[in-house]
């Protein structure tokens, strides 16, 4: 299964089109607008609706989305009209068939940071609780915060901005690919205890297009994967 990675794109998506090879899945981890206007929320879903070279087309909010946490009833309508997308908030999806069938959820939260959208309190009982809602049984997962201690390092700075309670339930439920943005200078992959780690962040830290899409060839049951 060939898939593409995609984070922090903040409306630079023309940019990006040029280095999108295509395959079996893109997954975007959020932050596609600038602020989340519902302009900016419509011109991302019919960019991203119209890239036929992809199968499926998956997408989570981020903390630059405010028009998807605000005016959901509206946003609703905006992706209704794009059939060939599909947005995750604390949901799943199934790709593929037995036995290669693959779970992939998406969730948008994280730890407050500086009152942006999907913020809830810092290793507070509602943010432990939206991890725990992720299933056990999930294959790749989709956050837009990346957990403490993976890929969430600015450079020039020793201080780890990731989640310590996201971090805590990966112990859990292992998923095989966990694919996030929001910390733009941690972009990168790693691989973990089982979790290959993509921070794909497609920005720099001044929202400069300098990461080219990561793409991966994976089978479900294989621990390693093939980057192109």
């Amino acid at each position: 299964m060939k898939i593409t990675f995609l984070a922090d794109t903040h409306n630079q998506h023309k940019q990006i089109e040029q280095h999108l090879t295509g395959g079996d899945i893109l997954l975007h981890a959020g932050d596609f607008t600038g602020r989340g206007y519902l302009k900016e929320i419509d011109k991302f879903c019919k960019w991203f609706n119209d890239l036929d070279i992809y199968k499926n087309k998956i997408f989570i909010a981020g903390n630059h989305e405010f028009g998807v946490q605000d005016y959901p009833e509206k946003v609703r309508q905006i992706f209704a009209q794009y059939k060939n997308i599909t947005y995750l908030e604390d949901d799943a999806i199934y790709i593929g068939e037995h036995p290669n069938l693959i779970k992939i959820y998406g969730t948008p939260w994280q730890p407050e940071f500086y009152n942006w959208a999907f913020n809830l309190p810092k290793d507070g009982w509602e943010l432990e609780q939206k991890w725990n809602d992720i299933p056990v049984d999930t294959d790749i997962l989709i956050t837009h915060s990346p957990a403490f201690g993976h890929l969430d390092m600015v450079p020039n700075r020793n201080v780890h901005l990731g989640c310590e309670l996201l971090a805590k339930r990966l112990e859990v439920i292992k998923p095989k690919i966990h694919v996030f943005g929001h910390i733009h200078g941690g972009a990168g992959y790693k691989f973990e205890n089982g979790t290959h780690f993509i921070n794909a962040a497609n920005v720099n830290e001044k929202y400069e297009y300098k990461n080219i899409p990561m793409t991966i060839e994976w089978i479900k049951g294989n621990d390693e994967i093939l980057i192109y």
